[in-house]
């Protein structure tokens, strides 16, 4: 497991640069999640990324059997543009969202709905995230089989009415009506898309 996590931070790291900040957050009966922060100056954003949800593969709840090494291993990652909202408090949020495969036992995949029931920052819209599809931002890291890559997925921050527009017509259908009114999804003050 301290392989795996070490070899998810050294690619982090690689695509990202060095993180500035850093918390761990334990959930009773799970592994420990940290969610270390990226600055892009010159980018203006700031970049989330879990580190521990890949030290286990994700496990269909309906198994009989969990597999410790086969199946699906992912860390999420989420960026917003810089200095407009109190998005640090993001993390606790990103955590939970991380810890959800061992503590509901759910498989996050590009396409799924992750919500965590509250403002994912003080004054924020979102509640939930939409999973985007993943290689784009950090490339998926190789693991020795059996062990499946870790993907790192991007979320994208969805309102309760887009989540609900999404739940009726799919993600690709709101991927599409975001791209069609040209919305800035990194911006964490954002106006909700039109869905009529």
């Amino acid at each position: 497991m301290e392989e795996v996590l070490a070899s998810v931070e050294a690619r982090l790291r690689s695509a990202l640069g060095e993180p500035d900040a850093r918390a761990a957050v334990t959930f009773l009966g799970t592994d420990r999640i940290e969610v270390l922060r990226f600055q892009d100056a010159d980018a203006g954003l700031v970049r989330y990324a879990t580190l521990g949800m890949s030290a286990s593969p994700m496990a269909d709840p309906t198994a009989a059997f969990a597999d410790p090494h086969k199946g699906p291993r992912a860390e999420l990652v989420l960026s917003v543009r810089a200095g407009r909202a109190d998005t640090d408090k993001v993390l606790r949020p990103l955590a939970v969202l991380a810890a959800s495969p061992q503590v509901e036992g759910v498989v996050v995949a590009p396409g799924a709905s992750l919500d965590v029931g509250e403002p994912l920052w003080p004054g924020a819209a979102f509640t939930s995230v939409l999973v985007a599809e993943p290689g784009g931002l950090v490339e998926d890291l190789e693991l020795s089989g059996p062990m499946e890559p870790v993907r790192f997925l991007p979320l994208l921050p969805m309102t309760s009415n887009e989540a609900a527009w999404k739940r009726v017509h799919g993600a690709a259908a709101l991927q599409e009506r975001w791209l069609g009114h040209g919305t800035d999804l990194r911006d964490p003050l954002r106006r909700p898309v039109s869905l009529d």
